[in-house]
Parts: structure tokens; C-alpha cells; sequence
């Protein structure tokens, strides 16, 4: 563009702006840095007047406006507002003409029309009827009737994005087709004529545009819509096709940027992709396969294979689940669908009617769940492409390749025995791999990319758990892996994102008894987001020399000082846990850098251990010393794989070779284990036995522990998980000696 707005954006300008929401606004992360985040207010705005430089300009172009201040929250399409900021271009893909920067909130010039007041009523009745569902099912209901995202859980965003299915709660084609096949059934009901059937339809579809927001992909899958029914009223299909093509041409007339627009790409191809690619495959399916099950394969397939080479060029994978998950997911959508517009239309009427009917909404709400999430949890769920043209010409040489082998019956029967053979292969792969969990585990360092995330085992399906890793998908796959459902106590060591923003994956279906944290609340708006996600689980601060035991495993803080003035104060403020479990000790030292770990020597403390969780990801800033006390025979190093800091440090490394220690990496080994079988210590990568030859500990008792004789430790607070396991406060302290008695193990490393 090369209007006023655009030439402002580029130079940066400092602005007031005028204009009309165009949707609700909403919350998303936005990061500062890999380990800084913040909370942003994103919402899209039709500028009509522009101040900048004392000049006034009367324009019309859609900016996206990104804004610190939660008062922007609440406010409802068609309301006119009026912002300060400073302007800069759009990217590639953007939903906007620019980026408009606020500062400080939004002032409300004019109210939103009676109809969107109206539409955010029964919105907001949804959620509140959603409200009493479980959290998965809660937040899903509103994506799948208006596209409100905003409660599903971002584990479960993620599932839904590696299967296939986002468009379910992306108000796509999906819903419009629903809302379409729902008004042509109750008109059959109803004994409607058939030519005033499209109309009917016609019109709840406009009502159902008004309660989803008309964003611009409602208002896509809208057209869309009316082209189908197009094709219904004229009774032919021949004439759908040519209607696209007008009805693309006028969109873009319109709104000239959805002609940059990925999204507008997508559903333009998956349309056309229904029309001139699902009928004739449909028609072949059915010759040997229900009417039901012809369409709910041909459909699905169609759209993918329409609108693989953009996917690809955007995100570089693609969904190899996509087909069989929406297959699955058929059944669910509409019931889920309907019902879920039927309680957005009670709850003004009745909210406990429609909390009934939200409920009659959870059975497919939760089908949908379980079809994403065990979808996403299965290997090689999707296919890894370059991004840009390459990805696109390789996707499409794949697509091509396969329609010719399917058109061709001697290929398919080549095909058709290199699959059973591949298949069968797999199945060999799959049966011989080792078990997971192996047996005897005591301790899992989770492989969940550039962070921490531990799990102690205490009991059948009962862990601590120290830390959650940056990513929520990783850290649930990992504990479901494991078959963790009870966390009596959640240990995060410090604030940075690598630690804790796994946390909404842990508390998914997990039941959570208290939470402990550092001496250090920073970042602010990490900890800020750790409160909102825990609610009203107790979060306690840890405390030097404070002792629990739970379930035969003892641990003991050894150090949680608030250190400032240091290269990074969080790091160096972690929390520090020796705990011992069936005689292996393993010291958890956070992300402790060098200055901080000489602090821990100069207090006398006896740091040995069996297993060192290596600080920092094993950076450079390591103290020589501090490594050859801890004298750790197996170290566990989390990172992530070709992370830009070069963790693990090759100096680290040697140092820990020279000590003895058998070294994994959660980036080449994946998770790792530490296991207790026939009285000896062995440790194993999820991608293979990691064992050398056995090395027995010093034979005596004082290894396990080392605590100073006579010495007190502060109460910590009794953990109680009903039914479960007990964890009490450990007062006082033996002298040093394994609190069970037994001598360390010897080691299979």
C-alpha cells in the first residue's frame, strides 16, 4: 500500500487514531526475548481518521493494534474508539494494513450497535454456561461455536494444530456448513418449500455471522456458505464454481489486503477444493463404502490436499493425522455445534437450561479431546517440509505423486504391498523398543527443548515434579508418558520461561496439592502468569534447610537465597535440592552459574550426589570446583536441541568426562531415566540403554546426606493429598546418615 497509513508506518510515526473495532480484542503472549514475557492486547480496528504531525487525514484500512492495557479488554465489535500510539508496517501475513503500538486505554467514542450488544449477551451466556464444564471441554465449546479461544488450554491448541483440526475453532467452513445442514433439517421439519428453504437458511446464517463476529474469516466461510447454497438453489453444481470466482473477486475488490492474507488463501482453496475435488471422489468411495463414510473421507481429503502447498509454505508441516483425525471428529462437530448455540440463545432466558444443554454439549466436546490429544501424542504425526515455494513444490510433488499411483491399478497394488511391508516393519520397530517408563524408575529429566522439567516418582501415578519446561504440549506428552495424574508438590526452582511455562501442560487433568517457588519474584509478569494458571492452588516459598519426605523419598533444600547484582539474578537465585530416593542422591542445582555455586562450597556444605542435574544447561559458566564435589557419576544435562547459546558447553563437558560422570542430553537421548533394579543404579535415554561398566560410590553412609549433626530444620508445610500419599515436615535432622539406613548403591552408568 502506499496510502498515508503506510507511508506513517514506515517512517515510525507517532499517531491518534480513529476508528471501529472490528472484532474482540484478545490476549496473547508476546515475547521479549526468549526468557522475558508479557501479556499483549491484540484487537483489529478500521482506521477513519489519522492525526500525526498536527495534520489531520480521513482514510478507511484495517490496523491491528497490539496494547499493554487489559481496558482495551471487554470492548465489542462496532465500537468506536480513538487510541494514541506509534505506527509501523504490517508483515508478511498480518491481518492489517499496519501496526498500530497504544499506549495507555483505549477512549470509547461512540457505543457498539444494538445487534453486537445483543450478539456479545449470548456470548458471553456461552461462557458462562461453558463455565461449569472441565477446562478442556469449558474452553472448547465456545472456539467450536463462535471461535473463542481464548479458554482453550494451549496444550490443547497445540493437539488440535498437529491433528488437523484448528479449523473447528477457527469459525471456518465447518461451522458455516453445520449452521447450514441444522437450518435445511429444521426446515424439512417444518414442511418449508424447497425454494424458500435456501432463504431461511440464508438468514440464520447472517445470525450466526453476527454472534460468531463478522471477522474477516466469518464473513469468508459466510460467502462460501452462500455459494453453497447457491448451488442448492439452482441445482447444479457447474455454477458454484464460477460464483467462487466472483465472490473472490469481490472480497478482494473490497478489502484489497486479504489478497496478502494466508487465511483468505486457505479458505478459497478448501471451497474449491470441496467443489471440483470432493465429488468425484466421493462418488468412487461410494461404490464400496456407506454414503456417511464416503463423504466424511472425501471431504476432509479434498480440503487437504487443496490447501497442502500453503499450508506448507506458511508453517513447513503438515498434519499426516489430518484425514483420520477428521474423519473421527465428524460425529462430534455438528452435535457439539448445535448444542452449543442453543445454550448461547437460552442463557439469557434461563443460564440453568443452558448450563443443561452445555452439558448434553460435553460427551462430543470431549470426543474431540481425546481424538486431538491422542492424535498428537502419536509418532510422526507430522511431516517436517522446507517453508516457502521449496515446501510448496515438494508438497506438491508428494500430492502429485500420489493421485497418479492411485490412478494407475498396477501402482496401487506396488503401493498397497510396500505399505503392508513398511507397516509391518513399524509394528516390529514399535514392539521391540523398550518399554516406557522402564521398570524401576525412580527419576525422568523430561526432554521438553530449551528448559527443565524432572520428575520424581513417589508412588503409582503419584511424582514431584521440579520444574515444567517452556513448552505445555511437551511437559503434558511427557507426564502422560509416565502416567503422572497426582503432583503433590510442584518445585519450580525459578521464574524464567524455560521453567515455567510448561505449567498449564502439568495442570491438565492433573490434580496439584501446592506449589513451591524461589526467594525471587522475577520476571513480574512471569509470576504473574503462574498465579492466574495455579488459581487457587497454595504457593509457599522455599527456605534453607527445610526437609520433607514423602513415600520413602527425602529431599532437603540446601540453598533459595535472593542474590542481586548478579549476570542474571533469577538464575542465581534457584532454588538448590539434594533428595535422596532408594539410596541415590541427586542434586538439582537450577540454572546456578558460577558465583553462586562457589557460594555453596564456601558454606561447607558436602554436595556429593550420584546425579547432578547439570546447571544452566551445562553453560560455560560453570565452577570447576563445584563439579568435582558434587563427583556425580551420572549427569543429566536439559537442552534443547541446536539452541542459539551453544548449550552444552564443550569445556563442561570434559569436565564432567574427567570426574567420571556418564553425561545425557535430553537433546540426543530424549528423556532420561535413573532406575533402581536388583540393588544397583543404572540410567537409560528414551532412544536406547545408556550403560558402561559398573562403578560402586564410597562405601560409606555419610554419602547420601551430609547434614550438619544437631541441626534443625525450618517446618515446611505438611502436604496432603487425600487418598494419595502424605508428605510431612522432617524435624530434626539425624545426624548424617541415609534416613532409611541403606549404604549408597552401586552404579551401572
Amino acid at each position: 500500500s502506499t496510502g498515508p497509513l503506510a507511508v506513517d508506518a514506515r517512517e515510525r510515526a507517532a499517531v491518534v487514531v480513529e476508528g471501529v473495532l472490528l472484532d474482540d480484542p484478545r490476549v496473547v503472549p508476546a515475547k521479549g526475548g526468549v526468557l522475558a514475557f508479557r501479556q499483549l492486547v491484540v484487537a483489529r480496528v478500521r482506521v477513519e481518521q489519522l492525526q500525526v504531525a498536527g495534520r489531520q487525514l480521513r482514510l478507511r484500512g484495517p490496523v491491528l493494534v497490539f496494547a499493554a492495557d487489559s481496558r482495551w479488554l471487554g470492548l465489542l465489535p462496532s465500537t468506536r474508539v480513538r487510541a494514541e500510539g506509534r505506527v509501523q508496517a504490517a508483515g508478511a501475513g498480518d491481518d492489517g494494513a499496519a501496526l498500530l503500538s497504544a499506549r495507555g486505554r483505549p477512549t470509547v467514542l461512540a457505543s457498539p450497535s444494538r445487534l453486537q450488544t445483543a450478539a456479545g449477551r449470548l456470548r458471553e451466556g456461552l461462557r458462562k454456561a461453558a463455565a461449569t464444564l472441565p477446562d478442556d471441554e469449558a474452553g472448547l465449546l465456545p472456539g467450536l461455536v463462535e471461535g473463542d479461544t481464548s479458554g482453550l488450554d494451549p496444550s490443547l491448541r497445540q493437539a488440535f494444530r498437529t491433528t488437523g483440526l484448528t479449523h473447528l475453532v477457527a469459525v471456518s467452513g465447518t461451522n458455516v456448513a453445520v449452521v447450514l445442514s441444522a437450518a435445511l433439517v429444521l426446515c424439512g421439519w417444518l414442511h418449508v418449500g424447497l425454494r424458500w428453504r435456501p432463504v431461511v437458511a440464508a438468514v440464520l446464517l447472517g445470525a450466526f455471522v453476527v454472534l460468531a463476529r463478522p471477522s474477516p474469516s466469518v464473513l469468508r466461510a459466510a460467502v462460501m456458505g452462500v455459494i453453497a447454497l447457491l448451488a442448492l438453489a439452482t441445482g447444479s453444481r457447474r455454477q458454484a464454481l464460477p460464483a467462487l470466482s466472483a465472490a473472490v473477486l469481490v472480497l478482494v475488490l473490497l478489502s484489497p489486503e486479504l489478497a496478502a492474507q494466508p487465511g483468505f488463501a486457505l479458505s478459497t482453496l478448501a471451497t474449491a477444493g470441496l467443489l471440483v475435488l470432493a465429488p468425484p471422489w466421493r462418488a468412487r468411495l461410494a461404490r464400496r463404502l456407506p454414503g456417511w463414510a464416503a463423504d466424511a473421507l472425501a471431504v476432509p481429503a479434498a480440503a487437504q490436499v487443496a490447501c497442502g502447498p500453503v499450508v506448507v509454505t506458511i508453517s513447513g508441516q503438515v498434519g499426516l493425522l489430518a484425514v483420520p483425525a477428521n474423519l473421527l471428529a465428524v460425529p462430534a462437530v455438528a452435535s457439539a455445534t448445535v448444542l452449543g448455540v442453543l445454550a448461547a440463545l437460552m442463557a439469557p432466558i434461563s443460564l440453568p437450561l443452558a448450563q443443561g444443554l452445555a452439558w448434553l454439549a460435553w460427551l462430543p466436546t470431549h470426543w474431540l479431546v481425546l481424538v486431538a490429544r491422542t492424535g498428537a501424542h502419536q509418532p510422526g504425526a507430522q511431516l517436517l517440509l522446507p517453508t516457502g515455494w521449496a515446501g510448496a513444490l515438494a508438497m506438491l510433488a508428494i500430492t502429485g505423486g500420489v493421485l497418479l499411483v492411485l490412478q494407475r491399478r498396477r501402482l496401487r497394488r506396488v503401493v498397497a504391498a510396500a505399505s503392508v511391508g513398511v507397516l509391518a516393519t513399524a509394528a516390529v520397530l514399535v514392539l521391540a523398543r523398550p518399554p516406557w517408563p522402564p521398570p524401576g524408575w525412580v527419576l525422568v529429566t523430561c526432554d521438553v527443548g530449551q528448559g527443565d522439567s524432572h520428575v520424581v516418582r513417589l508412588g503409582e501415578g503419584t511424582a514431584l515434579v521440579l520444574d515444567t519446561g517452556p513448552d505445555p504440549v511437551a511437559e503434558d506428552s511427557c507426564l502422560s508418558r509416565l502416567g503422572v495424574r497426582r503432583v503433590p508438590l510442584l518445585v519450580l526452582t525459578h521464574l524464567h520461561a524455560d521453567h515455567v511455562e510448561g505449567v498449564p501442560g502439568l495442570l491438565r487433568g492433573r490434580r496439584v496439592a501446592q506449589v513451591q517457588v524461589g526467594p525471587l519474584d522475577e520476571p513480574l509478569t512471569e509470576r504473574d502468569r503462574l498465579m492466574r494458571w495455579v488459581g487457587r492452588t497454595p504457593v509457599v516459598r522455599a527456605t534453607i534447610g527445610e526437609v520433607r519426605q514423602a513415600a520413602g523419598v527425602r529431599w532437603e533444600v540446601l540453598d533459595a537465597t535472593a542474590r542481586h547484582g548478579t549476570d542474571s539474578d533469577p538464575n542465581n537465585s534457584s532454588i538448590v535440592l539434594r533428595l535422596t530416593t532408594q539410596g541415590v542422591v541427586v542434586l538439582f542445582a537450577g540454572d546456578l552459574e558460577g558465583d553462586a555455586q562457589r557460594s555453596l562450597l564456601d558454606r561447607g556444605l558436602d554436595l556429593r550426589a550420584t546425579v547432578l542435574k547439570v546447571p544452566h544447561h551445562g553453560s560455560r559458566k560453570q565452577d570447576g570446583n563445584f563439579l568435582d564435589a558434587v563427583h556425580a557419576r551420572i549427569a543429566v544435562v536439559p537442552v534443547g536441541a541446536g539452541n542459539p547459546y551453544g548449550h552444552p558447553a564443550a569445556s563442561t563437558l570434559q569436565r564432567l568426562e574427567r570426574d567420571g560422570a556418564r553425561t545425557y542430553r535430553s537433546d540426543e537421548d530424549g528423556d532420561v531415566a535413573v532406575l533402581v533394579r536388583h540393588g544397583r543404579v543404572s540410567s537409560q535415554g528414551r532412544g536406547g540403554e545408556g550403560t558402561v561398566g559398573t562403578t560402586r560410590l564410597a562405601a560409606d553412609g555419610d554419602h547420601a546426606h551430609g547434614a550438619a549433626g544437631g541441626r534443625w530444620a525450618v517446618a515446611a508445610p505438611p502436604l496432603d493429598l487425600p487418598g494419595v500419599i502424605s508428605c510431612d515436615a522432617v524435624i530434626p535432622l539425624p545426624r548424617a546418615r541415609s534416613p532409611s539406613g541403606d549404604r549408597p548403591l552401586p552404579v551401572d552408568a
